[in-house]
């Protein structure tokens, strides 16, 4: 196109191409990138003067895919273990799973976008750690088996307090195992205190002896993990 000088103005002397003219540009190549010509793969030897490479991929022995985990096995073998050949089948293989994936998976969209939905894995993949060791039961689980006890089913962290009307939690802050530490008014024992000779404070006596039976929880608690650590080590 040339531009003619005119009074306050110019011209053009061609008309200017239309998006369909554009279009059939860029599809016959005018907007290709020029790759330097690679002897190792026959897909990429294949490819028109214009260096766009091709998008189906041939080869003696089809690919095998595992598309959950976007995987694409080639059977064939390697030609030559040159840098251009490798990166010629390592693009035929990406090519051939982007093929696979587009013809044979569902297309969604939704709000984030276009996505495709995946079947599920067949190929077994290794575990990064080994498995884990069968725990060594506890005493406590080794007497109950041989007993035949069974666990109680747990019916959650609440209990109903029929003094307040609420449901509080029964161990904790303000806790039902708690009962009796922070009343106002306490029953005096007085076969306790004839026995001992000395006045008890109720609320105390409580509060101790809830300590108590948790600090014998937890010695036994440790027991247990001590003996099964000197079992699974004597294994």
């Amino acid at each position: 196109m040339v531009d003619i000088d005119m009074d306050g103005g110019v011209v053009l002397n061609a008309a200017s191409p239309t998006h369909s003219q554009l279009a059939e540009r860029i599809n016959g190549g005018a907007m290709d990138v020029k790759s330097p010509k690679l002897d190792a793969a026959a897909s990429i030897a294949d490819s028109t003067i214009s260096g766009r490479l091709p998008v189906t991929v041939n080869k003696p022995t089809p690919f095998t895919f595992d598309l959950g985990n976007l995987l694409a096995n080639d059977p064939n073998p390697v030609p030559a273990s040159d840098e251009a050949t490798l990166h010629a089948t390592a693009r035929d293989a990406a090519q051939a799973l982007i093929n696979q994936l587009l013809s044979t998976c569902q297309i969604k969209s939704d709000s984030e976008g276009v996505h495709l939905v995946l079947p599920a894995p067949t190929t077994p993949l290794p575990r990064e750690k080994p498995i884990p060791a069968a725990k060594e039961p506890t005493k406590w689980e080794r007497f109950a088996a041989k007993k035949g006890i069974k666990d109680k089913k747990r019916d959650g962290k609440m209990v109903y307090d029929d003094a307040s009307g609420e449901w509080v939690p029964k161990w904790g802050y303000k806790g039902k195992n708690k009962d009796g530490e922070n009343d106002w008014l306490v029953e005096v024992d007085e076969k306790k205190e004839e026995k001992t000779g000395e006045a008890h404070d109720a609320r105390a006596d409580s509060r101790r002896e809830r300590k108590d039976r948790l600090r014998r929880n937890e010695r036994k608690q440790r027991a247990n993990d001590r003996t099964g650590r000197k079992t699974g080590a004597a294994a």
